[in-house]
């Protein structure tokens, strides 16, 4: 993949808006290779929605509880199965693929932060700080790393006096 190109989105658990985004050419046609998604859609037995043009990646932990998933990422059908795999990360809020070709490496975190709790926060620092040299070392080119998602999180300035 030498071109990459990210869509990311909180669907606020709405089938329709998820239906929206994945089932039509749009994506396919504007050249999104990932999809990042926030709170999706999720089945009474915690399976998404998507069509025959992504592929589906859950939160490594994801079978433990599956109506808990609050990220998952879709990568387009059509990459190579070779260019990119998976990393175990220990939240079901947290989604982790790693791309490679001919230059490099890229980890992209795809990231629900619970506004109310440093939970997932914190599990990214300890994971930085365990994974540091495997995440910064690439065997050809060089490593990068993406965090995306939604963060619940900022600063009061941002806010109105007037908000309630």
């Amino acid at each position: 993949m030498d071109k990459l190109s990210i869509w990311q989105q909180n669907v606020n658990k709405s089938p329709l808006c998820q239906h929206d985004i994945i089932s039509n050419k749009r994506m396919v046609t504007k050249g999104i290779n990932i999809i990042a998604l926030q709170e999706p859609a999720l089945s009474g037995d915690g399976l998404t929605i998507a069509s025959s043009d992504w592929i589906t990646i859950y939160p490594s932990n994801h079978a433990n509880n599956p109506l808990k998933t609050r990220s998952i990422t879709l990568i387009r059908a059509d990459t190579n199965s070779e260019s990119w795999n998976q990393l175990e990360f220990p939240s079901s809020d947290v989604t982790v693929i790693q791309i490679t070709g001919s230059w490099g490496k890229l980890t992209i975190f795809n990231i629900y932060n619970d506004g109310e709790r440093e939970d997932t926060i914190n599990l990214l620092t300890d994971y930085h700080r365990r994974h540091s040299k495997a995440l910064e070392h690439a065997t050809a080119g060089e490593a990068h790393t993406i965090w995306i998602g939604d963060f619940n999180r900022h600063h009061p300035l941002w806010d109105s006096p007037t908000d309630t």
